[in-house]
C-alpha cells in the first residue's frame, strides 16, 4: 500500500505543480501561436494518459492487494477485448499528437508569396546574415567561394549577388509585422537557429538548405541561439534579432554594405592599421570570435583584451610571454601549449605567414598587459 500511496501523491503533486509553476513559456512575439497550441495539446494528452494510467495502477494495488484467504488471481495470457480497447485508445492518442503537428509544420515551411527573405549561415561558432538588395533577389553561393573576405561564399561572378547586403556581426534587424522567409545553411557541422520568443527554429544540416517563415509581431531585441550541440563553443553561438518599425529598419538597412562593397580593397588611410583590419576579418571568418572575447569577458579561450605582453601560465607550471612569436606559434599549432584554466580544444587552422601576422596584429590592437610595477 505504500507504493499506491506514493503514486497517488506523485500524480496529485504533478498536477498541482503544473497549475502553480512559475516556469511558463516566454511571451509570444510572432504569428506562431499554433506552436503554443501544439504544446498545450501535447501536455493535455500525455498528462491525461499519465493521470489515468497511474490512478489505475493505484486502484489495482489497493483493490487487488493481498488478503488472507482471498482468491488467487487467474492466469489469463490473452484478452482480445482489452487489447482492442488499448490499441484503439492509443491510436486515437497518437493521432491527436501527430495530426495537428503535421498541419502546423506544413504551414511552417510554406511562406506567403510576399515574404521578404533572410539568409542565415551557421559556422562554428557564429551567425552570419544576408538580405536581398535593390534587385530583391539573391545571388548564387558555393562553398568553394568561401574566404576571409567572402565568408558567405557568394559567387563573385553572379550579377545578382553584387547588391546583396552582407550583415557583419551577430545581429540582424527585421521590420515589424512583415512575413520573413528564413533560409539556412551551414559551413561546417549541424546547427539549429532558434529564437524562443518567435517559437521558430530549424535544424541546419551541412550540404542542405532548410527554411521556415515567421512574422514578428512585437518590437524588441531578441536573443538567438544554436539549439544543436555543435562543439566546444556551442554555448557562445549566440546572436540577436532586432524587430523595429519600418522606418527604423530602412535606416539600418542603408548602413549595411553590399557584397560588391565588401570585395573592394580598402584604401589606405591615415591612422588605419591595415594588418589589424585584415586580422579582424580573419577572426570573424575563422570563428575565432566565438571563443575569444575582445572586451575582457570570460570565454572558452583567453580574452584578447590586454593579452599581448601578458605572461601566461601553462598547466605544467611553466610561463610564456605573449609576444608576436608566441601568438604565431600558438595559432599555428595550438596543441603545443596548454594555457592554465582553459581547455586545449582550439582546432589547427591553416594560415599563411601574412595571415598569421594580420591576426597577431589584430590581437595586439586590443591593448597590452600593463607593465609590472617596480617595488
Amino acid at each position: 500500500m505504500a507504493i499506491a500511496a506514493a503514486l497517488f501523491i506523485i500524480v496529485i503533486g504533478s498536477v498541482v505543480f503544473h497549475i502553480v509553476t512559475p516556469w511558463w513559456l516566454t511571451p509570444l512575439a510572432s504569428n506562431w501561436k499554433q506552436m503554443d497550441d501544439m504544446l498545450a495539446i501535447t501536455l493535455a494528452i500525455t498528462g491525461l494518459f499519465f493521470v489515468v494510467i497511474n490512478l489505475f495502477v493505484v486502484y489495482s494495488l489497493w483493490r487487488f492487494r493481498h488478503r488472507e484467504g482471498g482468491r488467487r488471481a487467474a492466469y489469463e495470457p490473452e484478452n482480445k477485448k482489452l487489447e482492442y480497447w488499448l490499441t484503439g485508445i492509443t491510436t486515437v492518442g497518437i493521432i491527436g499528437l501527430l495530426a495537428p503537428g503535421l498541419a502546423v509544420y506544413a504551414a511552417y515551411v510554406s511562406p506567403p508569396s510576399d515574404a521578404m527573405v533572410l539568409e542565415i549561415v551557421g559556422q562554428q561558432w557564429q551567425w552570419r546574415f544576408r538580405l536581398a538588395g535593390d534587385s530583391g533577389k539573391f545571388g548564387g553561393s558555393d562553398a568553394r567561394f568561401v574566404s576571409s573576405s567572402n565568408p558567405l561564399g557568394l559567387d563573385p561572378a553572379d550579377p545578382l549577388a553584387q547588391d546583396n547586403l552582407v550583415v557583419v556581426g551577430n545581429e540582424v534587424h527585421l521590420p515589424l509585422n512583415r512575413p520573413v522567409k528564413v533560409i539556412l545553411r551551414s559551413h561546417d557541422v549541424l546547427h539549429d537557429f532558434f529564437v524562443p520568443q518567435f517559437r521558430a527554429r530549424m535544424n541546419i544540416v551541412p550540404g542542405q538548405v532548410s527554411s521556415f517563415w515567421f512574422t514578428p509581431t512585437v518590437v524588441g531585441r531578441y536573443e538567438s541561439m544554436c539549439a544543436q550541440l555543435c562543439g566546444v563553443g556551442h554555448a557562445n553561438m549566440r546572436g540577436y534579432v532586432v524587430i523595429e518599425e519600418e522606418a527604423a529598419y530602412r535606416a539600418w538597412l542603408k548602413t549595411q554594405p553590399t557584397f560588391a562593397e565588401t570585395q573592394r580593397p580598402a584604401a589606405p588611410a591615415g591612422g588605419v592599421d591595415m594588418p589589424a583590419a585584415q586580422g579582424k576579418a580573419l577572426a570573424q571568418s575563422k570563428g575565432c570570435v566565438a571563443c575569444h572575447t575582445i572586451d575582457g569577458s570570460p570565454g572558452v579561450g583567453p580574452t584578447w583584451k590586454g593579452l599581448y605582453g601578458k605572461t601566461e601560465t601553462m598547466t605544467d607550471g611553466s610561463t610564456a610571454l605573449v609576444d608576436d612569436a608566441y601568438l604565431k606559434g600558438f595559432i599555428r599549432d595550438p596543441r603545443v601549449r596548454d594555457v592554465k584554466g582553459f581547455p586545449n580544444v582550439m582546432p589547427k587552422i591553416e594560415l599563411t605567414e601574412d595571415e598569421l601576422g594580420a591576426l597577431a596584429a589584430y590581437i595586439k590592437s586590443h591593448g597590452s598587459a600593463p607593465a609590472p610595477t617596480a617595488r
